[in-house]
């Protein structure tokens, strides 16, 4: 069986790229707008691992992390930032709403699989 995904990002264009990205390696992908698209999607879809944007609007990625950190179902999934973000203070307050990795955008399609190969193991 599959690991399942879900891909939180507000950009259409690069959420589908990471969706085909992700889909070509055998994973099972939903797709979420933001923060409160992810929230009622993962309802209905339960993931082993999410992959979401910081900035988004309704609500960001720390917003959604510190949501799921409270769900028993996703209190230790593991939460990746795929972002253009880079500050210091922006990954130290991710890490303390509960994200377990930090990719920054650009980024190239192995290198997304080789973290998520790894969170997943």
């Amino acid at each position: 069986m599959s690991k399942r995904i879900m891909t939180v990002e507000d950009s259409t264009s690069l959420r589908e790229m990471i969706t085909f990205t992700l889909g070509e390696a055998g994973y099972e992908v939903a797709e979420a707008a933001d923060g409160l698209d992810a929230l009622a999607k993962l309802k209905g879809f339960k993931a082993d691992l999410i992959i979401t944007d910081l900035n988004m609007p309704n609500m960001n990625g720390i917003e959604l992390t510190r949501s799921l950190r409270t769900d028993p179902g996703y209190k230790f999934a593991p939460i990746i930032f795929l972002t253009t973000e880079s500050q210091l203070q922006k990954k130290q307050a991710a890490k303390e709403a509960g994200a377990t990795g930090w990719i920054v955008k650009p980024f190239k399609p192995d290198q997304l699989l080789q973290v998520v190969r790894k969170v997943l193991g």
